[in-house]
């Protein structure tokens, strides 16, 4: 956590940089360390020994560095299914080519781990998107998302933008629910 970039450093609010190919050692150890953290944090053992907090996404900005690169890990909520996440790669240069026009929301809201504080409220998002980016070894992925999986790719695509979730929530009434949202979790 000691390395998590808190809301307020610039580096959140800046629009960050496209990542060249092939990638250099540097950015190939910024996706692995990226990926870790969300995969040790969403171990309860090692969450608690490290003083962790558990996450589904952690973006390169949110460590400080300034570039189109996130990690995503939405573990499966099928018991049986455990070992196969729903959704599991590092995303770079990520771009949303398509979206649904319903929209959906977490019901308990969403956090970030570069922001501290509770903020509730509604976040608006796409049900449903189809999202293109670059894996670590340079190959293009289209792939269609629903659900939390789509609402987590567009919280860490928003990083990438200069984008916190909260700027999102309807500031006069943050509960506000439009008929056409659908609430997920």
């Amino acid at each position: 956590m000691k390395d998590i970039v808190r809301d307020g450093n610039p580096v959140l609010r800046q629009e960050a940089k496209q990542v060249a190919f092939p990638l250099t050692a540097e950015d190939r150890q910024l996706a692995h360390d990226l990926m870790e953290y969300l995969e040790v944090s969403q171990n309860p053992e090692l969450c608690e020994k490290y003083k962790l907090r558990a996450g589904v996404g952690l973006a390169a900005p949110q460590v400080g560095v300034s570039k189109m690169m996130a990690s995503v890990l939405v573990p499966n909520d099928d018991e049986t299914k455990k070992d196969q996440p729903q959704f599991k790669d590092v995303i770079i240069n990520p771009v949303i080519v398509s979206n649904s026009v319903q929209r959906g929301a977490l019901t308990e809201g969403e956090g970030c781990l570069s922001v501290d504080k509770d903020i509730p409220g509604y976040v608006p998002r796409a049900a449903r998107i189809t999202l293109k980016y670059t894996d670590v070894d340079g190959q293009e992925h289209k792939v269609r998302l629903k659900n939390y999986p789509a609402i987590v790719c567009q919280h860490e695509i928003d990083h990438l933008h200069g984008t916190l979730f909260y700027d999102h929530i309807n500031k006069s009434d943050p509960f506000k629910r439009e008929d056409d949202e659908v609430f997920i979790y």
